[in-house]
């Protein structure tokens, strides 16, 4: 891949995730800070090729779903990592399904990985900021006027929902309590 092309999507990829951070912050789900671990990037990465095979033919018909469900797996890795990442490190992207498979993964990881009941308050706030998240991605995407079904089209999706799933793990890492603090 030529370098132009590289530090284009890199630039992409970096105003993504300040635009999303911006969004989460300002629903109180963020503190302006993008809480990560390198366990979760690479997980991502061992996972991103069967998640791209399932998102891919989505984008036409459901853009926000294709985007948003890396969102709801960003969580569920994080709370994984936060309960026993030494057992959890290797689920199979397929574990994350639900019972129609990729359609309703994320009432699966909502109700039956972090425990939080579709009626609840919680879960329709959570909700509410990942529909916000992904509809915000794929008016990102639109902005740029790439164009459709081309190979800068394919990446920018793939960079946004690297994106979205950073969101997801930052989301569900500040739930479980983490933070950034100044040593001294």
């Amino acid at each position: 891949m030529e370098q132009v092309f590289i530090d284009y999507l890199d630039n992409f990829e970096e105003k993504m995730r300040k635009r999303l951070l911006t969004i989460a912050s300002s629903r109180k789900a963020l503190d302006g800070k993008l809480l990560e671990s390198e366990d979760l990037k690479d997980y991502w990465s061992s996972i991103e090729a069967e998640y791209m095979a399932d998102a891919v033919p989505q984008i036409a018909s459901y853009p926000t779903v294709s985007v948003a469900w890396a969102t709801y797996l960003g969580m569920a890795a994080a709370y994984y990592w936060d309960k026993d990442w030494a057992s959890y490190s290797k689920t199979p992207y397929k574990d994350f399904y639900g019972s129609d498979g990729f359609d309703n993964m994320d009432d699966h990881i909502m109700c039956d990985i972090l425990d939080i009941p579709l009626d609840s308050d919680e879960a329709k706030k959570r909700v509410s900021l990942i529909q916000t998240l992904a509809q915000e991605a794929v008016d990102t995407i639109r902005h740029e006027q790439i164009e459709p079904q081309s190979k800068m089209a394919f990446y920018a999706f793939v960079r946004s929902c690297r994106a979205m799933f950073a969101i997801g793990t930052a989301i569900e890492l500040k739930q479980l309590g983490y933070k950034f603090e100044k040593m001294q």
